[in-house]
């Protein structure tokens, strides 16, 4: 299991160093990313959250490009990372991935499966979704799909990735603030809490920074 964020190929971005990626990929976060993968992953996050503000109380864009690029990421409280969790079978080579408009801000749903939740869903087309059957989780890469391929692990086994994706998801965070700090120094604070955020990696008890409304449009490039 590995969160991952769906990327694209930044074209003409020039605000700091990112790596080439493949359009529509998915870039897998942890704490082996290099500087210009970290340089990406933060690109693709901010980008997914870059709206105009409107009668949702944030302030103006600022005039610059860098905070302009910034100012969604740094004025929405609830943020969009476009991705999940991707499982994959290492026996068959079978990947659940996540559908289209899941984020990993919601990545802790999958505690809901373990909960023995009813189906619950990541996205659509494709349309994955996992569901619990006593002690075991049957994944279904495209539930829409007839034959659909599937994984079924033990839901002890669910449990130890998702603690792993989420040791993922806080490596990933650690070095994120050092790139901050680094490349973006007059943001490197709010940036970092953004990105904890974006990740859902804040504390429960975090006060809110704003009320602004969850945001859809611009979730794809």
């Amino acid at each position: 299991m590995q969160p991952v964020l769906e990327v694209y190929a930044p074209d003409g971005f020039a605000l700091w160093p990112v790596a080439k990626v493949e359009s529509f990929g998915y870039l897998a976060l942890s704490g082996k990313l290099t500087p210009l993968e970290i340089g990406t992953a933060v690109l693709r996050i901010a980008s997914c959250n870059d709206l105009d503000p409107e009668d949702d109380g944030r302030t103006p864009r600022p005039a610059d490009p860098l905070g302009s690029f910034l100012h969604g990421l740094l004025t929405f409280d609830t943020l969009f990372a476009a991705g999940g969790l991707r499982v994959t079978d290492s026996a068959t080579g079978v990947a659940f991935l996540p559908g289209c408009c899941n984020g990993l801000e919601d990545w802790r749903e999958w505690h809901q499966v373990l909960a023995g939740s009813e189906q619950v869903w990541f996205g659509h087309d494709p349309d994955p979704r996992a569901e619990r059957h006593g002690d075991k989780v049957r994944l279904t890469v495209d539930a829409e799909q007839n034959g659909s391929p599937v994984i079924e692990l033990l839901a002890a086994d669910l449990r130890r990735l998702l603690s792993g994706a989420e040791h993922d998801l806080t490596s990933f965070l650690a070095l994120a603030a050092d790139w901050a700090a680094q490349n973006l120094p007059r943001h490197a604070t709010p940036v970092t809490a953004a990105l904890a955020r974006a990740l859902d990696l804040r504390a429960a008890t975090e006060p809110s920074a704003s009320t602004a409304p969850r945001h859809t449009a611009g979730r794809h490039p």
